[in-house]
């Protein structure tokens, strides 16, 4: 294995578990901080240290116990105290995402708290080659795959909102939505009779994300260039 190149002495320190847990979780950190990401390094540092923390701690209770009770006595599960670490992060992680209609931020971010986690407990389990190989395979996922997620298109979903009076021609407004390689998903229609406003609200999806600022301003351009008389439009993200 990996960690036989390393003394055993160093493996079982608790001191290097707990610094080499927040080291690796520095190295996931640093990266969300490079992004701006709300949970950025220091997060990062202390999930990953905790989780550390938690495992030496679930290991060494259920030891004591085991030497205190004998070997007649019950045995301690060390997995106990470290299990709750799992359903413990996940409050961090929910936190950490937002929802804005069919669009959902922070999943990556969440992710690597989750995977942090892991990395502590793998330090502070004593399982060095684990944590370090989890690593290295994050920060790939997180800083490569990025750039060949850029090689293939990818839908985005948007609102446009369109004020105009009633009795405007809808099918014709449609058609100008779709000539724009704009796909409908659903629209709705309110009317007020008293102000005669029609406000139509289409939820649309675009097949090309990289150029959808693009797409959203060549609607606007044809909308203005028809004849039904439109008195506000709005593009909103989903």
């Amino acid at each position: 294995m990996f960690m036989d190149i390393f003394p055993q002495i160093l493996v079982d320190n608790v001191v290097i578990r707990v610094l080499l847990a927040a080291v690796l979780g520095a190295c996931i950190g640093l990266e969300r901080d490079i992004r701006g990401r709300s949970a950025g390094l220091r997060t990062n540092i202390l999930v990953s240290l905790g989780s550390a923390v938690f495992m030496l701690l679930s290991i060494g209770i259920a030891n004591q116990w085991n030497i205190n009770a004998g070997s007649s006595g019950p045995i301690s599960d060390p997995t106990r105290m470290a299990a709750q670490i799992i359903t413990g992060i996940g409050f961090l992680g929910a936190g950490a995402i937002i929802k804005h209609g069919f669009s959902v931020q922070g999943l990556t971010t969440a992710a690597c708290l989750w995977i942090a986690s892991a990395i502590g407990m793998s330090c502070g389990a004593g399982y060095y080659d684990i944590g370090i190989l989890t690593t290295i395979i994050a920060i790939f996922v997180l800083t490569m795959l990025n750039r060949i997620e850029k090689l293939y298109s990818k839908d985005s979903y948007r609102i446009l909102e369109i004020t105009t009076v009633i009795g405007s021609d809808l099918e014709s407004l449609m058609k100008i939505i779709t000539a724009q390689n704009i796909e409908i998903i659903s629209f709705n229609e309110e009317r007020n009779y008293v102000e005669n406003v029609l406000r139509v609200k289409i939820n649309v999806r675009m097949r090309h994300r990289v150029i959808t600022d693009q797409v959203c301003h060549n609607v606007f351009e044809a909308l203005e260039k028809n004849e039904i008389p439109i008195s506000c439009a709005v593009w909103k993200h989903q």
